[in-house]
């Protein structure tokens, strides 16, 4: 295949994968807002663990059906995994409980930041300017169409901390652990929803309960409302999947900064189905901010140089470079 053919190929695939996550992420909130606003199911952990039993389930079956093949992941590193993605779930229902809206979306926007600096710590990852100014503009864009109100206590300043480096370390793992152990987004999904619907299950009870007051035993289920269960754990199986797709084919960062998209659609959705009070100029004057940073990101980190890795090289002197290079004539060479 001829490289431009590649390149378009791999363009189609990438575009394909942000499109399914857009699509899956942006329905699965609309979905939970009308099951919680309207219906009343305020259990958030319960529900998560409830989508990734469905998500194992699909995994199942394509196990069964040969979809997926046989793959290791070494148990630390699944406990590792767990634990982060696991925090991250939890840290952010109790952050958005014990803090204000506007300091809960500053504490979202932050991931960003500390993804940056994960990459950079542990991958040497260099940034160029204009990615940095154009993750700037992003986070910018998003701040000001989604930041209201702000008041800061120490035990949501807690929680919100907790939250942001659980969650950027959970996508970061996603990224290296695929990498590392040549695993699939449905080899590592098969590997990490069992363990993680088996935790939130155990556990989402107590911590909705805890949050909400409320026992998810009690809730007064009908058809609706279980329709509606039943279809943001069907759309969960998409968004847990396209997240694995686009982290392993991209980075942690590309997939927060791109990621926005999704709130600049859940806030125009939001104006269409729920809160037509919700979109102004101040907020669509965030949105194109973000777009344009978004853009910009793009163009940036494809550039040569915009986002690699760095290169450390020892330097030689003329003297050592001559004796390497009679050390190689004096080696015998093997034929082909």
């Amino acid at each position: 295949m001829a490289p431009g053919s590649k390149a378009d190929k791999k363009a189609t695939v990438d575009a394909a994968a942000w499109m399914f996550n857009v699509v899956t992420s942006v329905g699965i909130i609309i979905v939970n807002k009308a099951l919680m606003a309207t219906y009343g199911f305020s259990f958030a952990t319960t529900l998560t663990g409830l989508h990734f039993a469905t998500t194992t389930l699909m995994t199942l079956v394509l196990r069964c059906l040969g979809y997926i093949q046989p793959s290791h992941l070494p148990f630390t590193e699944l406990l590792k995994f767990i634990l982060f993605a696991n925090f991250s779930i939890v840290g952010m229902n109790v952050s958005l409980m014990w803090n204000s809206v506007g300091f809960y979306q500053i504490a979202k926007l932050s991931m960003i930041p500390v993804a940056c600096l994960l990459e950079v710590v542990f991958d040497k990852i260099r940034y160029s300017r204009d990615t940095k100014l154009s993750i700037g503009l992003v986070l910018v864009g998003v701040g000001v169409c989604t930041v209201t109100d702000v008041s800061v206590n120490t035990k949501g300043f807690v929680a919100a901390f907790v939250a942001v480096w659980s969650t950027a370390l959970q996508q970061y793992y996603v990224h290296y652990l695929q990498r590392k152990y040549s695993l699939t987004s449905f080899n590592l999904l098969g590997h990490t929803a069992p363990a993680q619907a088996a935790t939130l299950l155990i556990v989402g009870p107590f911590l909705d309960f805890w949050l909400t007051e409320k026992r998810v035993d009690m809730y007064d289920y009908n058809v609706v409302s279980l329709m509606f269960i039943t279809l943001s754990c069907t759309i969960a199986i998409g968004t847990n999947l396209s997240q694995f797709i686009c982290i392993g084919r991209f980075t942690a960062v590309s997939f927060q900064v791109l990621g926005h998209m999704k709130t600049i659609l859940v806030l125009i959705m939001g104006f269409f189905f729920f809160d037509r009070d919700g979109l102004n100029l101040h907020v669509v004057l965030g949105m194109v901010i973000a777009v344009v940073g978004m853009i910009w990101y793009g163009n940036a980190s494809s550039k040569p140089g915009g986002k690699e890795k760095k290169s450390y090289s020892l330097p030689t002197t003329r003297q050592q470079k001559h004796g390497d290079d009679s050390d190689s004539d004096e080696r015998p060479r093997l034929k082909a």
